[in-house]
């Protein structure tokens, strides 16, 4: 019982401690304390963006009348000769990159000619895997802001307007939810595929939003009964102002954490699709359709396998760690960590309580 007590006195300190330290803030300025304090997201922010400034700085790059030449030499049309040298077992093309130093018994930390090696033909792997990279990230950055301006909107009306209008849009996204992904992708990617990147994953967007139009709903169901929503009925605001005024910057951190979640998923999406060959298709490349091309090759060559994976599994798992971020800054039911630093200024406070 003393030991409960003195446990429940300690914890409250700590509470009032942490409270102290959000004590003047706006709702904004604790989010971002909260999500700079999450030292996952933190480390998968920094990741993601080195990874974006390596792939979109190697290659030449056009955006509108502005060219970028790129830092590699090579891009995915130059083809070199096959490096024979290099390989043993008699295999071509292999990996030039080494990362062991040499007091540790290995070559050194050496770049090499072809880093990631070379395919079938003699192209840069490296240029083909920076391509790939940079395709799958525009996806997976349209799919998100698609998917997430419909799946918001729809979200919205549906749990503002309720009646009727909830009942038929919410059976119209019941419908999708109940066609396979998989299958939805397929076909766009077999007629739309041939028209690029973009294109394919604006048609992509249009199929995602289900998921995030339903949280979104449930959050306007909410916040729709609140005082300040009244207050602005009564003050004359029109249904507009008052869902994209009022209510949504309230929703505003549920719709962010399911955006990023949704772009993790469209990643793997258009890997999949690539795969199987209803996603990129050539000349232009994927980390996809990279995989899928060289599925025979596994066992002789399992670089062709390495870098590709290596790329969608450190995007994907960034974009989940960023959510996770986001998700535990934006809940105010969400208390950070005790840690032994707490620990100790709640003992501090308390010895200084009972000396005074």
């Amino acid at each position: 019982m003393i030991f409960s007590k003195r446990a429940s006195t300690q914890a409250g300190t700590v509470g009032s401690i942490l409270n102290k330290e959000i004590e003047g803030l706006s709702q904004g300025q604790i989010v971002r304390k909260r999500f700079l304090q999450h030292k996952a997201a933190m480390i998968a922010i920094f990741t993601l963006v080195a990874v974006i400034i390596l792939v979109f700085s190697a290659l030449k790059l056009k955006i509108g009348p502005w060219t970028y030449p790129g830092w590699w030499k090579y891009t995915i049309e130059d083809l070199p000769d096959l490096a024979l040298d290099v390989c043993k077992d008699g295999l071509v093309g292999c990996p030039t990159l080494t990362l062991r130093p040499e007091w540790l018994g290995g070559d050194g930390i050496h770049f090499g000619e072809h880093p990631f090696g070379q395919d079938d033909i003699g192209r840069d792997y490296f240029a083909l895997v920076m391509r790939g990279a940079q395709r799958s990230l525009m996806v997976t950055v349209i799919i998100g802001f698609v998917g997430g301006v419909i799946g918001t909107v729809v979200g919205a009306v549906a749990g503002y307007f309720r009646g009727i209008v909830d009942s038929v849009l919410m059976r119209f996204t019941d419908f999708i939810i109940t066609i396979p992904v998989i299958i939805i992708g397929s076909v766009i990617g077999f007629h739309f595929g041939n028209l690029g990147v973009a294109f394919l994953a604006l048609y992509l967007g249009l199929f995602a939003w289900t998921g995030l139009s339903r949280l979104v709903r449930g959050e306007f169901l909410t916040l729709r009964e609140r005082e300040f929503v009244d207050a602005a009925r009564v003050a004359g605001a029109s249904n507009r102002r008052i869902i994209f005024k009022h209510i949504l910057p309230n929703a505003v951190g549920i719709i962010i954490v399911s955006v990023t979640l949704l772009m993790s998923g469209a990643i793997l999406l258009e890997t999949a699709l690539s795969y199987l060959g209803f996603g990129v298709v050539a000349p232009d490349v994927s980390l996809g359709s990279l995989i899928s091309q060289y599925q025979e090759s596994f066992t002789t060559r399992p670089w062709l396998f390495w870098y590709p994976g290596l790329f969608i599994i450190t995007i994907a798992l960034c974009i989940n760690f960023i959510g996770d971020g986001l998700r535990d800054a934006f809940d105010p039911r969400q208390r950070r960590r005790i840690t032994r630093k707490d620990r100790q200024s709640a003992r501090v406070a308390k010895k200084a309580r009972a000396q005074a």
